[in-house]
């Protein structure tokens, strides 16, 4: 892989960028600011740019089948309309965690929802993983922790990455035809001094792309775990990358200024905008979120 050049493209300065998605029909990426309650859309072409504002903290949004987008607020599953900027609850979440909110997501092949929680306060184990499918909510049965990341998808279907960002863990685990999930296995440990494991992103020759916040960039994982290259940025929290435009071999990458004092923002003027670079490989068209009726 030819060495990536990462480019500021949007001076949005978010507080917590994450969530990065590319819509082709659309042109456009989309993605979230979790701490400022903002969501995002921005067109690489021509550079135009649009936000709304959210009524609780936006973990991801995603584009849904039929139209309209998918965001996951703190208190559950949102369907929210670009035109009219309207919210409407599809399902709830996790009432009886008040503390938690929603935090990464993907969608499967067949339209389903895989997305995780996490303890607002970055404390307590009380972090799940879920699918939502058919209207209904289902707990993958993955044991809990502070702050999930991912999921991702393999190019088949047939691994599930799951990250335990504190621990600096990002594992595997086999994803059945019937939708269950196997033992997880570990697939990468992120050292200590080189940032936590963010948002992963899996490319078109099924290696993972995974965010580093506190690292000052992005790596890039083989299937069998081996890293295999690193993408350095000009600031330190990078959160999660989306293949986008032409032949899906540009990465998108929202970056966060959270966690920054007076000093280091002096010194990352870019910290929190949406950067760009060539990735040197395609990756994964995206799918769209299939809501029950």
């Amino acid at each position: 892989m030819a060495a990536a050049h990462p480019t500021s493209i949007y001076a949005v300065g978010a507080t917590l960028g994450e969530g990065p998605v590319w819509v082709a029909s659309d042109a456009a990426v989309w993605f979230v600011d979790i701490k400022e309650r903002r969501l995002h859309y921005f067109r690489p072409d021509d550079g135009l740019a649009r936000s709304w504002n959210a009524p609780a903290q936006p973990g991801w949004i995603l584009p849904v089948a039929g139209g309209g987008m998918l965001v996951g607020l703190q208190d559950g599953l949102h369907r929210f309309n670009p035109e009219t900027g309207g919210f409407n609850l599809v399902h709830e979440t996790e009432p009886h965690l008040p503390g938690n909110r929603l935090n990464d997501a993907v969608v499967d092949a067949k339209g389903h929802l895989w997305f995780g929680s996490m303890d607002d306060d970055e404390a307590a184990e009380t972090g799940r993983l879920y699918r939502f499918a058919d209207g209904r909510l289902h707990d993958s049965g993955v044991a809990p922790v502070v702050i999930t990341n991912g999921p991702a998808l393999s190019p088949d279907g047939a691994t599930l990455y799951h990250t335990d960002t504190l621990r600096g863990l990002i594992w595997a685990i086999a994803r059945h035809d019937d939708a269950t999930l196997g033992t997880p296995r570990l697939f990468a440990e992120i050292e200590q001094g080189a940032g936590y494991p963010d948002g992963p992103t899996i490319d078109a020759e099924g290696c993972v792309w995974t965010g580093l916040f506190g690292g000052w960039g992005v790596r890039r994982y083989a299937p069998d775990g081996r890293l295999i290259a690193t993408v350095p940025f000009p600031v330190a929290n990078v959160t999660k990358i989306a293949f986008g435009g032409d032949g899906l071999t540009t990465a998108y990458a929202t970056t966060a200024r959270k966690g920054l004092d007076d000093r280091a923002l002096q010194d990352q003027p870019l910290a929190g905008d949406l950067f760009a670079f060539d990735a040197g490989v395609a990756g994964l068209a995206g799918h769209r979120v299939v809501l029950a009726g």
